[in-house]
């Protein structure tokens, strides 16, 4: 009887030791891909799926729970909380419970950061880092919302990237509020700062304690400087050490005409990817990267024009420079199994499309992938997923059906991409025998950059509507304004408003037009409501522009983009610049 009995126990033993091991399978198993992949462009054998589609808030960056949870952080936050937790509980590879979390008060809608760190989700507004504890078996963190740090104000270039060493630190970076820290921010010709200020408290990356609550800046260390505006920040757990792709400087055409056309506007500066040591420098405001001459050349706002290369030799160089403005907003070294071999280490980079490559085509949003070997790309960057922004050629930036944003891995490998366009999300995973992926999986993605989002140096598009002689306003407009508020008038949905039926721009009362005129001639500094939705970002002042000239570009912003207001005349515009002086 006693052999018997344990017999029996054993065979129960290894009977639930199979189930348990069956369940394990199937939640991680990777479901079949969408008939269409989402409408997206991939690799080989690569399937994906739309997971959740139109999120309310739209979405920005995403991290995934050890069981397959996803949250994200919401673009545009409400009272009911700036966060979503999405749950798979039928393993259809869809969403079926979505629910909103995280009421906190500085709902930012610029903010951004989502990472889990040893059992808590982090996750940053413009101006703070919170993080709070997670359950496994809870969806929605039910735990106190902890502050880890805390700054003062919200600014340009405010996103607030973090990541984690594994020693028990936690990186952020501090974007810097200007073009090259010149003395009047995006007035042409207006000159840099020499000991630029802004780097005092800008233009870095600091590292904190990750568990400390209710840190300040001061409370922190500087670990790297010259970094214009980084959103895309990884720490290679491979290499031991933090990446970054920056983001560079624009509008060279704009603020130094006689030294820049508008090509080499727009294929310059690069996006660098630099490998970030402690006390690395990467030039800015002094330098940027000229990727035609594979050199840091002396920026214009301190005497450079586009030749002079004197010390940039000694700044930090990129390890890769990708083309100009196509806006890299999260880095991801892939640390899973699922993906071939080649994957294993390497760096997706997601591009979230350029706003400031007019007149030619905006260009980015994109996955791309870098292979690595031993700390540096082992070969040229490649197209992994494309197809965000629909078909044809991205004019405004408004035309890109989606924008990719955020990365993540799942507990299966699977790669995870979030879109700020329509709040839609996708998981891209392998379904084929990766001992057979190679060069000619590779080959068909490779085409894909000699399409107009993706060739570099751009070409102007045959419908392109600025190739007509532009006159008048439409000169003024496409000269100065519409690299941010785009040749549509629509902004970009995220830092730039739209002038389309804004309030701002149609009104007919003598308050109304004295408030456009002012706002031209002497700028904005946000943060500001346009159509129900908020910006915060600075909009310099175009004092410089003769009366004849703001009457003229006022008339032409009211009278298009589905505007139908009366015009502004020189008169009036003399008066208002006289009452500001």
């Amino acid at each position: 009887m006693k052999i018997k009995y344990t017999l029996i126990i054993s065979g129960t033993v290894l009977l639930l030791f199979l189930m348990s091991i069956t369940l394990i399978t199937n939640e991680h198993q990777s479901p079949d891909g969408d008939p269409d992949n989402g409408g997206l462009f991939l690799p080989g054998n690569f399937k994906a799926v739309v997971v959740v589609d139109s999120l309310a808030g739209r979405a920005r960056h995403l991290a995934v729970n050890t069981n397959g949870d996803i949250y994200v952080k919401l673009k545009f936050p409400d009272t009911i909380g700036g966060n979503i937790a999405l749950r798979d509980t039928n393993q259809d590879g869809k969403a079926d419970s979505v629910i909103k979390f995280g009421n906190y008060e500085d709902k930012g809608s610029y903010g951004t950061g989502m990472r889990i760190h040893k059992g808590y989700l982090y996750f940053s507004s413009e101006t703070n880092v919170y993080r709070t504890r997670l359950d496994p078996n809870s969806l929605v963190p039910d735990g106190p919302l902890e502050l880890i740090l805390h700054t003062d104000g919200a600014q340009e270039h405010a996103a607030k990237p973090i990541t984690f060493d594994g020693a028990g630190h936690m990186y952020v970076a501090f974007g810097a509020p200007s073009n090259a820290c010149q003395i009047e921010n995006r007035v042409p010709g207006s000159t840099g700062v020499e000991g630029c200020p802004l780097l005092k408290e800008n233009g870095g990356i600091w590292r904190f304690d990750e568990a400390k609550p209710g840190q300040e800046q001061k409370d922190g260390t500087r670990y790297a400087t010259g970094l214009r505006s980084v959103v895309a920040m990884d720490w290679n757990e491979a290499e031991n050490c933090l990446y970054v792709v920056m983001h560079g400087r624009d509008d060279l055409r704009l603020l130094f005409p006689k030294l820049f056309s508008a090509r080499q506007s727009a294929v310059l500066p690069a996006e660098e990817f630099l490998k970030i040591k402690e006390g690395a420098d990467a030039g800015w405001p002094y330098y940027y990267y000229d990727p035609v001459l594979k050199k840091k050349v002396l920026s214009p706002e301190y005497g450079g024009n586009g030749k002079i290369v004197k010390d940039g030799a000694k700044y930090t160089q990129p390890i890769m420079a990708f083309p100009a403005h196509w806006a890299p907003n999260d880095l991801l070294f892939y640390t899973g199994d699922q993906f071939p071999a080649r994957y294993k280490n390497g760096a997706f980079i997601a591009f979230h499309g350029s706003t400031n490559r007019n007149p030619y085509p905006q260009a980015g949003f994109f996955v791309c992938f870098v292979p690595f070997k031993n700390g540096v790309p082992s070969g040229n960057w490649e197209v992994f997923a494309d197809g965000f922004s629909g078909s044809g050629a991205v004019m405004n930036v408004s035309d890109a059906v989606y924008r990719p944003m955020g990365l993540a891995i799942g507990p299966d490998g699977s790669l995870y991409v979030s879109d700020t366009e329509k709040g839609r999300i996708w998981r891209i995973f392998y379904k084929g025998n990766k001992n057979n992926f190679g060069t000619a999986q590779l080959a068909k993605m490779e085409l894909r950059k000699k399409l107009p989002g993706l060739s570099d140096p751009p070409v102007i598009v045959k419908n392109n509507p600025v190739k007509k002689v532009l006159t008048g306003g439409a000169k003024i407009y496409n000269t100065y304004c519409a690299n941010c508020h785009q040749q549509n008038g629509r902004g970009d949905g995220n830092l730039f408003p739209p002038l389309n039926n804004s309030e701002w721009v149609t009104g007919e009362k003598q308050k109304e037009k004295e408030l456009v005129i002012t706002v031209l001639l002497k700028g904005l500094k946000g943060p500001v409501k346009v159509k129900g939705s908020s910006y915060n970002n600075v909009m310099p002042g175009h004092s410089f522009l003769s009366d004849q000239q703001i009457a003229q570009v006022l008339t032409y912003i009211r009278n298009n983009f589905g505007n139908k207001s009366s015009i502004i005349t020189a008169a009036e515009v003399k008066t208002v610049r006289a009452k500001l002086n």
